[in-house]
């Protein structure tokens, strides 16, 4: 039975053409998984589902995604985190399951209701701990620090909109989610601090909140605060008890493109 699913040309070049079709054509896609992004339940039969292909050195491992975590893609990997993930699951080595320590952002686009008015805003959250570069990611999940030294603001309620994080910027053509940027070294031209594989789609009264205050909330939380949430409202339930728990940092963000 065919399957909902999203294999980018990336990832099609590894696996190549006909490992890919079989998978479309529901092969060896798997009806059931736990998304590689958010760790709940997926079914590639009911909704549309990506291919995330880890690779080692000498291995590589295909996930699956629920394509609003994450967009189909190639993630490079080092072996000892691919292998040390294939017997972290008793032996079972299920593509499905296989969830490597090397982090992934997951964006979810949402609108967010502050003060009366709506604003779009974008949710970051890591697919695991972040490490501090350099570093042997013994020290605990670095991931808000380093972003509060890069200027966001910690949050304790969403009662305001935060403060712009000047020279950072959300690239949006098209109507269409491209990157986020931040700047560059010495004062450069900015540079990608996420950038989707594929474009990411918004919903058209995403893109009109967006055109309309020409900026973007960008929160970002570290993994295991949000989780993947079916509706606005429970995003917005489940980035109050981010900001409650002190687990949640914000900036606002200029629109760059059209």
């Amino acid at each position: 039975m065919p399957r909902m699913l999203d294999v980018s040309d990336e990832v099609r070049a590894e696996i190549g053409d006909e490992e890919a079709d079989r998978l479309l054509a529901g092969d060896n896609a798997p009806g059931s998984y736990d998304c590689t992004s958010c760790r709940t339940p997926g079914d590639s039969g009911q909704e549309r589902t990506s291919t995330v292909l880890f690779i080692g050195d000498e291995t590589a491992v295909l996930a699956f995604a629920h394509a609003t975590c994450l967009p189909s893609q190639v993630v490079q990997v080092t072996e000892d985190q691919l292998q040390g993930a294939v017997r972290s699951i008793s032996g079972d080595s299920a593509p499905s399951k296989v969830v490597p320590e090397q982090a992934v952002l997951g964006v979810t686009s949402g609108l967010v209701l502050i003060a009366g008015e709506l604003h779009p805003a974008l949710v970051v959250e890591p697919t695991a701990p972040i490490a501090r570069p350099g570093t042997d990611g013994l020290h605990g999940d670095e991931f808000l620090p380093l972003l509060v030294e890069q200027g966001f603001t910690p949050l304790s309620s969403i009662d305001a909109a935060p403060a712009v994080l000047h020279g950072w910027s959300v690239l949006l053509a098209v109507g269409q989610l491209h990157a986020v940027l931040q700047p560059g070294p010495n004062g450069g031209q900015p540079v990608a601090w996420w950038q989707a594989h594929q474009p990411l789609q918004v919903t058209d009264s995403w893109r009109a909140a967006a055109n309309k205050h020409q900026q973007v909330l960008m929160f970002a939380a570290p993994v295991g605060s949000i989780g993947r949430q079916p509706r606005e409202d429970l995003l917005r339930d489940a980035l109050d008890k981010a900001a409650a728990n002190g687990r949640l940092v914000a900036a606002a963000m200029p629109l760059a493109g059209v």
